[in-house]
């Protein structure tokens, strides 16, 4: 499945203040805690607990998020399909770090261990 410019730019401009609590919802419904979620988001951003709730508060744009993001320099061991997409083959670069996030954050939710979710194994 190939994403579009417009897509991509939906996706951007979109807040992760918007798609946080969906995550939370997501994870939690699961059986795993927002605690692990933050592990998650931190494995990949950088983002401490202090830094995330800074940037929701100020409705940052996904495009915004990953500017200000050190990505895990393992992100790219993040393979498989998330939303219809195989992540390792998305053009885009903050398209990819996007659905990076979905990945985990699908991999949390669906009981993956979290040693092999941030790619140490």
């Amino acid at each position: 499945m190939k994403t579009t410019a417009e897509h991509n730019e939906r996706m951007a401009k979109m807040t992760f203040a918007s798609v946080y609590p969906h995550y939370i919802k997501k994870v939690e419904s699961k059986g795993r805690t927002k605690e692990e979620l933050h592990q998650v988001i931190e494995w990949l951003t950088g983002f401490d607990d202090l830094k995330l709730q800074e940037l929701i508060n100020e409705k940052v744009t996904f495009d915004t998020f990953f500017n200000n993001a050190k990505l895990n320099p393992n992100a790219h061991l993040i393979k498989g399909v998330i939303c219809g997409y195989r992540v390792e083959e998305i053009i885009n670069p903050l398209t990819q770090k996007i659905r990076y996030l979905d990945k985990l954050i699908d991999e949390l939710a669906k009981g993956k261990n979290m040693y092999k979710i941030l790619r140490k194994a």
